[in-house]
C-alpha cells in the first residue's frame, strides 16, 4: 500500500503546505496511507487532517519513518549531512550547479533514496503540473514595491512578515506608497504564472507595467529599455541559454532602475540573469542594496509565496492532487519523468 507522509517544515517562516485536509481525504478513500506529522507553524490546523482520516505522527519525526514512506515536504530538509534514505518529494533546488543542492544529491546518493523534484513534476509536455508562480510574482511584486517606497523615504525595506490574506497585503502596501506617486515598472516573463501574479498586484496598485516575455528577449540583449524604469521584476526561471537581463556593469550605469525584484530567485545559478548580486535575501533583510547613489537595491526572497501562506498552500495543493493520486504508481508518469531526471543528475556524482 502507497504510504505518503506530510512531514513538518523547518526552515523558519515557512508556513506552507503541498497537501490539505480536502485532498487528505481523497487520497485516503483512493487507498493511500496518509500520516500529517503536527506542525507549530503550518498554515493550516491540524484537526482537519485528523477528520480526514489521517494519522498524526509527532512534529519532525520523518527520518523514522517507515523505509516504504514517501517524505513529501516544501521546502529544505536540515544540512545535516545524514544520509537520505527515504524517497522524498520536495523541491530540491540541486540541478542547476547550486553547491547546496549538489550536497542535498550526494546525501540521496549515500543513503539510496530518491528525490522527486517538486520543480520537475511535468506533463508530456514538460509543463510543470504545480506551481506557486502566481503568489511568488504577486508577493514578490508587493515586496518590492515596499523596497522602492523605502527608498523615497531614504531607508532601505524593513523586515516582513506573513499576510492573513491578499487583501490584508493590498491594503498594507496602499498604506506605505506615497500619495500621488507610483513607479514605472517592467516584467520579463509576463505571459507565465509568475509574470501574471506580479502584473495583478501592479495593477491593484495602480503601477505602471511594461509586459516582455520571449518575443521581446529574443534578441539576447542588451536590454536597455530596463534600466528606464524604477522597477524590473524578474519572473524567468534561470535555464541555459537565458540572456543576462542586468549586466554587472548596469550598477554604474546611468538609470531610473533603482529595485530589481529577482523573483524567479537563483542568484548561485550559472544561468542566473541578474549579475549584480550573488545572494538571496530573507524576511528580516528582505532588499540587499548593491549600488549607493543612485540606489540599487536586489529583493531576492527564495520563499515569497509563504508571505500568503494559506492561499499559496490551498491553490498549490489543488494543482498538485491529480498527481498525488497517481502515487500507486510511481515509476510512471510525471513520477517517472522526475525520476529520470533525478538519476541524470546523480550518474556523474
Amino acid at each position: 500500500m502507497t504510504h505518503l507522509w506530510v512531514r513538518a517544515e523547518q526552515r523558519p517562516n515557512e508556513e506552507r503546505v503541498g497537501l490539505t485536509p480536502e485532498g487528505a481525504a481523497a487520497l485516503v478513500r483512493a487507498g493511500i496511507t496518509v500520516t500529517v506529522e503536527e506542525s507549530s507553524v503550518r498554515a493550516i490546523p491540524i484537526d482537519g487532517y485528523k477528520a480526514a482520516g489521517c494519522a498524526i505522527a509527532p512534529e519532525n519525526l520523518w527520518p523514522q519513518a517507515p523505509a516504504d514512506a514517501i517524505i513529501f515536504g516544501l521546502k529544505e530538509l536540515p544540512e545535516d549531512g545524514t544520509p537520505l534514505t527515504h524517497r522524498h518529494i520536495m523541491f530540491g533546488h540541486a540541478y542547476k550547479g547550486q553547491p547546496a543542492g549538489q550536497v542535498l544529491l550526494k546525501r540521496f546518493k549515500a543513503g539510496g533514496g530518491t528525490l522527486y523534484d517538486l520543480e520537475y513534476l511535468v506533463d508530456e509536455t514538460g509543463r510543470r503540473v504545480a506551481a506557486f508562480g502566481y503568489w511568488a510574482g504577486f508577493a514578490g511584486a508587493a515586496i518590492s514595491l515596499k523596497a522602492w517606497a523605502a527608498q523615497q523615504k531614504g531607508f532601505l525595506c524593513g523586515p516582513v512578515e506573513k499576510y492573513p490574506s491578499r487583501q490584508a497585503l493590498l491594503d498594507a502596501l496602499k498604506a506605505e506608497l506615497p500619495t500621488g506617486q507610483r513607479p514605472r515598472a517592467i516584467i520579463i516573463g509576463a505571459l507565465g504564472r509568475v509574470g501574471t501574479g506580479a502584473a495583478d498586484l501592479c495593477g491593484a496598485m495602480d503601477v505602471p507595467v511594461t509586459r516582455w516575455d520571449m518575443a521581446e528577449t529574443a534578441s539576447g540583449g542588451p536590454f536597455p529599455e530596463i534600466l528606464a524604469h524604477e522597477i524590473f521584476l524578474n519572473c524567468i526561471l534561470a535555464r541555459p541559454g537565458c540572456p543576462v537581463f542586468v549586466p554587472e556593469e548596469a550598477k554604474r550605469a546611468q538609470r531610473a532602475l533603482t529595485v530589481i525584484g529577482d523573483i524567479a530567485c537563483d542568484p548561485t545559478s550559472d544561468f542566473s540573469p541578474i549579475k549584480v548580486y550573488t545572494q538571496a535575501t530573507d524576511w528580516l533583510l528582505p532588499a540587499l542594496r548593491v549600488w549607493d547613489s543612485p540606489p540599487l537595491d536586489v529583493m531576492a526572497i527564495d520563499n515569497l509565496p509563504s508571505l500568503l501562506p494559506v492561499e499559496s498552500s490551498e491553490d498549490y495543493a489543488r494543482q498538485l492532487l491529480p498527481s498525488l493520486l497517481t502515487l500507486g504508481d510511481i515509476t510512471a508518469g510525471v513520477w517517472g519523468r522526475a525520476f529520470t531526471e533525478f538519476t541524470r543528475h546523480t550518474a556523474t556524482l
